[in-house]
């Protein structure tokens, strides 16, 4: 848009911080606080080399403590600006102000110049204007939500996590060049997600993000490398003006809304795209470069618990209000339903480094009366060691529970000594979650992630193959847990074929069958492999895209995840949000244990073999599961049904589709005693009026 002319430039306020449109003008305001001089660029085009105009700041007129602003008059949406901040540079001390660098504005809305952005020139010294991103000035009034609403949190949400380019940009998505990989070409896939039956999408970092913070000639595909916490990543969009991006990601929630499906956002809080000393200059860096990261013990270095170079200062008190203003801002701007926080236990570190007994920045976002409707996941550990699956601080965070991943996959894989633990994950995980306030929903149980092998190549590896990273295979964990079935990596055998689509039944059954908040991992529920790749942060190509092709899917798999979902969320006792009661011989409780003789689990180191009796407490409905990871099959007594009903297979992983799970075309068959149980394999049962 037209710049305006020199008379329009007025003192503005230092509240609220980034562009603020106001009637006909637009109020800009940065936190600076050892800056000297400040100018303000103003671009005619997204992507023009040199700004139009440049206002320099008054100190008198511009500045208030910290915050130096500025109010434009004939100025508004889709303005193209940027920053340049003089300072005191010293490296040692921490201070590294260089008013030759274009800065991206910490609060924009919108971040313009992914066509020009050259990540080397904002790490080497000069002026990088020509080459720099530049945020954009949104007016949140222009956009008409027709009624949206965020969709109310269900007894038990089915958790879907999910790459918003990687799910639609194969070819063979069907999609038109242009949308594939968009926020539009999400939207309108909102109708499969539904179909498959799950209640929310856990979409893998949207934030504007760095792509070019990655090794040469490799793209960052997943978005863990942000440079904006207010603004949807723009190479998501299909629409390519300024303000586009904005407008299609609020288009995808409303589509996905309509559907019935919530919309979580995995946010990277914990670190910035700047990196460590060498990395480039691109925003908080250049304003407040002490005040907005954790200062290391040797000078001019800065702590890493992230292990990307540096750690946000989430806990001063700046930082902090900046993290908790972008959550209220894609709450009540952006209508997404709640956040996963990456290493969130990074946020339970103080200025010192150590962990805080009640950090502020986690009590503020789960006590904030404005989030008080977003659901809200840690992954909680970080990159230095501190792990805090146990005892999460916050209050009210559920926690991705890396003990029921490890616990299943030693399980499924044979291990000794697993029986005793698997129960405990079966039932929620109280061991594990053991605050005042935890209920089984805070455990979000998982077996496969973005992080890890997928769980076709949980089966099919045994070891990482990720030389394709460029990396020598060093990047990604070697501690899988995992069993190739026998051969390592794709096979026609058909005998290691079968026992893998066991294995995979297995690990989904186990998921959607425990108490807790099950997710899935994207591509999981047909097949996607990523060959062995267990860390393809780096690949935007087919080992990250979805295959959608007919020969590239397990329709038999498909058909399966599908089914179990609907069974997982038609058992009441599965949504009901309290621990379980065990039976025991002096009253009648939720779950009752087994091994292939009633009442009497196997515990042994070797053992193999599970089961569990679930009843609803109003006795309308009663599940049985039997579980064999043994080599041999296992023949399992069976508690006798009530009065009047009988025992039917309703899910036997040992039978081929469609005889694996009942459904309109392969309805529940009677079950007698003994039931016979394949090995690697698990049978359920059900019993209704």
């Amino acid at each position: 848009m037209p710049c305006p002319p020199a008379s329009a430039f007025g003192p503005g306020s230092a509240f609220p911080l980034g562009a603020s449109v106001t009637g006909d003008a637009v109020n800009f305001a940065v936190h600076a606080p050892r800056a000297t001089a400040v100018r303000l660029l103003l671009f005619t085009g997204p992507e023009d080399p040199a700004p139009a105009a440049i206002h320099t700041l008054d100190p008198a007129a511009n500045r208030t403590g910290p915050y130096w602003h500025v109010r434009v008059d004939a100025c508004g949406h889709g303005q193209v600006y940027g920053w340049q901040v003089d300072g005191p540079r010293d490296p040692a001390a921490g201070l590294l102000h260089d008013g030759a660098k274009l800065l991206l504005d910490p609060y924009a809305r919108a971040v313009a110049g992914h066509g020009i952005y050259n990540r080397s020139a904002a790490a080497t010294p000069g002026d990088n204007t020509a080459s720099a991103l530049r945020a954009v000035v949104v007016d949140n009034e222009r956009y008409d939500w027709q009624g949206d609403r965020p969709v109310p949190a269900p007894a038990r949400d089915v958790i879907y996590e999910m790459h918003v380019r990687g799910f639609t940009a194969h070819p063979s998505s069907g999609l038109d060049p242009e949308l594939r990989g968009t926020y539009a070409a999400l939207g309108a896939r909102a109708g499969w997600l539904r179909e498959l039956g799950v209640t929310a999408v856990e979409l893998m970092p949207v934030y504007a993000f760095d792509a070019q913070d990655a090794p040469p000639g490799r793209t960052n595909a997943w978005g863990y490398s942000p440079v904006g916490w207010f603004a949807p990543h723009a190479g998501y969009s299909s629409d390519r003006t300024p303000t586009g991006p904005v407008d299609e990601f609020r288009d995808m929630v409303r589509a996905l809304h309509r559907e019935g499906l919530r919309v979580i956002l995995d946010v990277v809080y914990n670190h910035t795209a700047e990196g460590g000393p060498d990395g480039p200059m691109f925003s908080w860096r250049g304003f407040d470069n002490r005040g907005y990261y954790l200062a290391g013990p040797e000078p001019g270095r800065y702590a890493d618990f992230t292990g990307c170079g540096n750690t946000f200062n989430s806990n001063h008190p700046v930082g902090s209000r900046m993290i908790l203003d972008s959550l209220r801002y894609w709450v009540s701007q952006m209508h997404v339903d709640g956040f996963r926080f990456d290493l969130a236990s990074v946020h339970a570190r103080g200025e010192d480094g150590r962990p805080l007994d009640r950090p502020p920045v986690l009590w503020a976002i789960g006590t904030d009366p404005e989030l008080a409707g977003a659901s809200l996941i840690a992954e909680a550990w970080d990159a230095a060691g501190l792990y805090q699956v146990s005892d999460f601080p916050g209050g009210r965070f559920a926690v991705w529970n890396g003990r029921f991943r490890d616990d299943a996959r030693r399980y499924w894989r044979g291990d000794e000594n697993t029986i005793e633990s698997l129960m405990a994950r079966i039932v929620g995980s109280p061991d594990v979650l053991r605050g005042e306030r935890a209920l089984p929903s805070h455990s979000v149980n998982f077996v496969t992630c973005h992080d890890g092998f997928c769980l076709r190549d949980l089966v099919s590896y045994d070891r990482k193959h990720n030389r394709a990273n460029g990396e020598d295979n060093r990047d990604g964990t070697d501690d899988n847990l995992s069993w190739n079935c026998g051969i390592e990596g794709a096979t026609d055998d058909p005998v290691v074929a079968a026992l893998r689509a066991r294995q995979v039944r297995n690990f989904l059954a186990l998921t959607l069958l425990s108490h807790g908040t099950p997710m899935l991992n994207s591509g999981d529920e047909f097949g996607h492999t990523r060959v062995g790749n267990n860390n393809p942060w780096c690949q935007d190509n087919g080992l990250n895209h979805l295959d959608w092709s007919p020969a590239a899917q397990d329709a038999g798999l498909l058909r399966f995840t599908r089914l179990l979902v609907a069974l997982s969320r038609g058992l009441r006792v599965l949504q009901e949000d309290r621990y379980w009661a065990a039976t025991n011989p002096e009253r009648t409780g939720d779950i009752s244990w087994h091994g292939v003789r009633l009442g009497q689990p196997d515990w042994s180191p070797r053992s193999r073999s599970l089961a569990f009796t679930l009843a609803h407490p109003d006795g309308d409905e009663h599940l049985h599961v039997m579980a064999n990871a043994g080599a041999q099959g296992l023949s399992f007594e069976l508690p006798p049904p009530p009065a009047g009903r009988q025992w039917l297979t309703v899910v036997d992983t040992a039978r081929p589709s469609p005889g694996d799970i009942a459904g309109p075309d392969a309805p529940a068959l009677p079950a007698e005693a003994p039931v016979k149980v394949a090995p690697h394999s698990i049978v359920v049962l059900l019993c209704r009026p």
